[in-house]
């Protein structure tokens, strides 16, 4: 995977089925292009990337409805003013109709347990409020697997576990990328990534050592 001269991925070929998966390393290791290539935000320069037997070049707009990303600021994908407005409005992007969508985000807001947050202004929500925010909104669309990209990153301690016992609780497959290493360490699976390659590929603890090793603490 390159941008222009620059390669962000090395070669390698992978599949991913536990219902819990950890991303971790040091900071331009390649984990966000990785994540972003599941759910073809990021199109490979080379060789394939599929999600449920779909392409995510090919079948793009399909991939979409399968794979969710909730990026490491949410602020940046909440567009609409509202919350409840923007979980509507993502759900009618999908095809849905408004009177449903309409009961699907309260269905959503409710799952987080967040219903309070619904006519909130998305401006005015801390950094806890937003991550549940976005949770509940692409979860709303029904997609098989969620991805994180740093999801506790600065939060307090009680957003912490608001945001932490959210992501335990999905249904859903959820492939997290963090440098809150115990956030990952009851995962099914944790990969480690160095320098554009995956260096390490197994259960927490073992992944989590070989990871402290390579950042020296």
């Amino acid at each position: 995977m390159k941008f222009k001269t620059h390669i962000a991925l090395h070669p390698f070929s992978l599949t991913l089925s536990e219902r819990r998966i950890g991303i971790i390393g040091l900071n331009g290791s390649g984990k966000t292009t990785f994540a972003k290539l599941i759910d073809g935000l990021v199109k490979p320069t080379s060789g394939t990337v599929t999600v449920n037997g779909l392409d995510t070049v090919k079948d793009a707009r399909a991939v979409l409805t399968v794979a969710g990303f909730i990026f490491q600021n949410p602020a940046q994908q909440l567009i609409m003013p509202q919350v409840m407005e923007d979980i509507v409005f993502g759900l009618k992007a999908h095809g849905v109709a408004p009177a449903e969508a309409e009961a699907r985000a309260q269905a959503a807001l409710a799952r987080f347990g967040i219903e309070a947050l619904g006519q909130r202004r998305v401006h005015e929500l801390s950094g806890g409020e937003l991550q549940l925010a976005a949770i509940a909104s692409v979860s709303a669309t029904g997609p098989d697997i969620l991805i994180f990209d740093e999801p506790v990153n600065q939060l307090d301690l009680k957003n912490r576990a608001r945001v932490v016992e959210a992501i335990h609780a999905l249904s859903e497959n959820a492939i997290v990328i963090s440098h809150d290493l115990p956030l990952v360490e009851d995962f099914d699976r944790v990969l480690v990534f160095h320098e554009g390659r995956i260096v390490f590929d197994g259960l927490p603890a073992a992944a989590i050592a070989y990871y402290r090793e390579i950042a020296g603490c």
